[in-house]
């Protein structure tokens, strides 16, 4: 099984992932939202495989330009989304208060719902889980959900930018998320981890 670090980056408190095979030779990283040094640290000697983003806002993505240079690895998303990576209106840094434009460019994989990535070892399957976003995705790998901004626990995405629309998200959750296993980890783009079968339970803003 693969094991996995996260860290918590920049003015918005993102949670970036790096997923590491079994062997500790290879890694997968999610959501760089900072060229954070801790982060490439527990990089530096590893393949670095490929950059996966669960979607396109600037504190999703702030770290990539500097991780492709330094690890010559791909990065991965939605279609949707492929504009956003440089479009600071779209990506919402020319919005934040406090934050420099930020922009990276394009993607060298577009990612589709179904899709099955074959990484570390390890299969990542892409669970296309709109709402906070247009192109927002899940990536469940083993008993990990990385659901970026689609579920957190006891909360759900923002749903107030553009290009949100609040009933897509609930749809995205209850048909794509609840559908999974129960004793599935959930791994969010902001705060702490759960379970699948916690927020069926627990969620205030989902019902099962």
């Amino acid at each position: 099984m693969p094991t996995y670090r996260s860290y918590c980056l920049g003015v918005v408190q993102t949670n970036a992932y790096v997923v590491v095979n079994e062997a500790g030779t290879k890694a997968v990283v999610i959501d760089p939202g900072t060229a954070d040094e801790a982060l490439m640290r527990q990089l530096d000697g590893l393949k670095v495989e490929a950059i996966l983003l669960t979607h396109a806002h600037f504190d999703h993505f702030g770290g990539v330009e500097a991780l492709r240079k330094r690890y010559d690895c791909p990065v991965y998303l939605h279609d949707l989304e492929k504009d956003w990576l440089w479009d600071t209106d779209r990506n919402l840094s020319l919005n934040w208060p406090n934050v420099p434009e930020i922009t990276a460019s394009p993607p060298d994989y577009l990612l589709e719902d179904g899709q099955s990535l074959g990484l570390i070892g390890e299969t990542f399957h892409v669970l296309h889980t709109p709402g906070h976003s247009p192109g927002s995705v899940s990536f469940l790998v083993g008993d990990f959900l990385f659901s970026g901004d689609a579920l957190f626990r006891r909360s759900i995405g923002a749903t107030g930018m553009p290009g949100a629309d609040h009933g897509q998200l609930v749809r995205s959750i209850r048909e794509k998320l609840y559908t999974l296993p129960d004793t599935v980890i959930v791994l969010p783009g902001h705060g702490s981890e759960t379970t699948i079968g916690e927020e069926k339970r627990d969620n205030p803003f989902v019902s099962a």
